[in-house]
């Protein structure tokens, strides 16, 4: 897994793959930064009048429903159809999964096109496979421990990679388990950070096969927070020094700080 994690971060870099992200208000401009200080192009396209054409040209779309409202969820849907029309890779992020009755409703159309990954905290892989969570909005009270089994099941129901995030995070394709126990708790006090790493995901979706691109995307967001928390004396210089510790981040940084395993 290490070479794996090595060599989709060296694609990314060479290939600069344009991700497009239907994603919400809050979390828009910092998974742009994040895509650029990756080595990937993000564009932010959700008008109903390109959004098909957009997603013709992509290498990968990332579809997240933080701030939803009637225009953006039928650009989301024109999208996600479109991905799976043109096999362009797609990930979703299901913010605030089983908050409401409404971003259930849009996230049982959204799944019916099949997304190649889905990037949640616990309750809200808890919630989109229909197991007891504890969601706080848009946060989780759950570990990710405690959604492993609903990940496999929406992982075997839905032909999809999930990748659970959390203190530790675990992605997963049916039977097939990677343990990732990189990350700070700080990145916890910055808004977005679960949006980006999404977004990441997106990236390394455009170059590689779902599963390595999932633990591969998790892996280096995870360091790149680990080595930005060592210089940041809180969570506004946190987000600063995590662009540049992705921007920065060689292989033997990589090699040095992943802590990755199969279960």
């Amino acid at each position: 897994m290490e070479s794996t994690c090595l060599r989709h971060l060296q694609s990314v870099r060479e290939k600069n793959p344009l991700v497009q992200s239907i994603t919400n208000y809050v979390a828009m401009n910092n998974s742009a930064n994040a895509l650029l200080a990756l080595g990937a192009s993000p564009i932010m396209a959700h008008a109903q009048a390109e959004v098909k054409d957009m997603v013709k040209i992509v290498g990968a779309l990332v579809i997240n429903i933080g701030t939803l409202d009637e225009y953006w969820v039928e650009s989301m849907l024109m999208a996600a159809q479109a991905a799976q029309e043109y096999g362009t890779p797609w990930v979703l992020d299901p913010v605030g999964a089983g908050a409401t009755p409404y971003r259930d409703k849009v996230l049982r159309q959204l799944l019916s096109y099949q997304p190649n990954i889905i990037r949640g905290n616990a309750s809200e892989i808890l919630a989109l496979n229909q197991s007891k969570s504890n969601t706080k909005g848009v946060d989780s009270t759950d570990s990710a421990e405690a959604a492993l089994e609903a990940g496999k099941s929406l992982s075997q129901q839905h032909k999809t990679v999930i990748c659970i995030s959390g203190a530790t995070d675990f992605v997963i394709q049916a039977e097939d388990i990677v343990k990732i126990e990189n990350g700070d708790p700080m990145m916890a006090k910055v808004t977005g950070m679960g949006c980006t790493a999404s977004a990441l995901v997106g990236a390394f979706a455009a170059i590689g096969p779902a599963f390595e691109a999932a633990y591969s995307a998790m892996t280096v967001m995870g360091v790149s927070g680990e080595l930005a928390a060592g210089e940041a004396k809180g969570p506004g210089s946190l987000q600063m020094h995590f662009y540049d510790a992705l921007y920065r981040l060689d292989e033997q940084q990589l090699i040095n700080h992943m802590k990755v395993s199969r279960l």
